[in-house]
């Protein structure tokens, strides 16, 4: 499966992005999906994820309650609503998607197969 993720950009904190990432070549029905994002300096963390059976969106304590994450495999597209922005959430966002997996999407980047190329938020304040 490839995936590109969109929708990065220069926001003000307090603002909102609104990220995408298409699939193609299989569909997600079957994949577990999940965002993560890189600081410039700093290791790839995991920013939120929903499990392939359509598990509730389990994310990370630095974005919880101000992002949202949702799917739609029949478009083969997930999203990542980020809003409440902060300066400190400046980072490449990368989407990912494994096959299967656990019920809950698994937070450990390494678990993970198949990587889109990142789009870059920007918060300034």
């Amino acid at each position: 499966v490839q995936l590109q993720a969109s929708g990065g950009g220069l926001v003000q904190a307090g603002g909102s992005l609104r990220l995408s990432c298409a699939a193609s070549g299989r569909n997600l029905t079957s994949y577990t999906v999940a965002w993560f994002r890189q600081a410039l300096g700093k290791g790839r963390e995991f920013v939120g994820g929903i499990g392939w059976k359509g598990s509730s969106a389990r994310f990370s304590d630095s974005v919880k309650g101000r992002f949202t994450m949702s799917r739609d495999n029949a478009e083969n597209t997930m999203w990542l609503q980020m809003n409440s922005l902060k300066p400190e959430d400046t980072a490449v966002y990368y989407c990912a998607a494994r096959i299967f997996g656990a019920a809950t999407a698994t937070t450990n980047r390494y678990d993970y197969d198949y990587w889109g190329r990142g789009t870059l938020v920007t918060v300034s304040s």
